[in-house]
């Protein structure tokens, strides 16, 4: 299966609103808790994630 960017983006937004609706729904914590600090922190966490697996990818791509 080839991976672009869009499908590659795509997959891990699912990955994000799943995880999020999942803690919000499970009463694990308040929904404003989960929308406030959890969301921001999965989302900077999975750009970091993203750019270093392009990162790394590229790097096993050349060498």
């Amino acid at each position: 299966m080839e991976y672009d960017f869009t499908r590659a983006v795509g997959i891990l937004v699912a990955i994000v609103v799943v995880g999020v609706v999942g803690l919000a729904s499970a009463d694990v914590m308040g929904a404003d808790t989960v929308f406030t600090m959890v969301l921001p922190s999965m989302i900077a966490f999975a750009v970091v994630s993203f750019f270093l697996g392009m990162k790394h990818g590229e790097y096993r791509a050349s060498h």
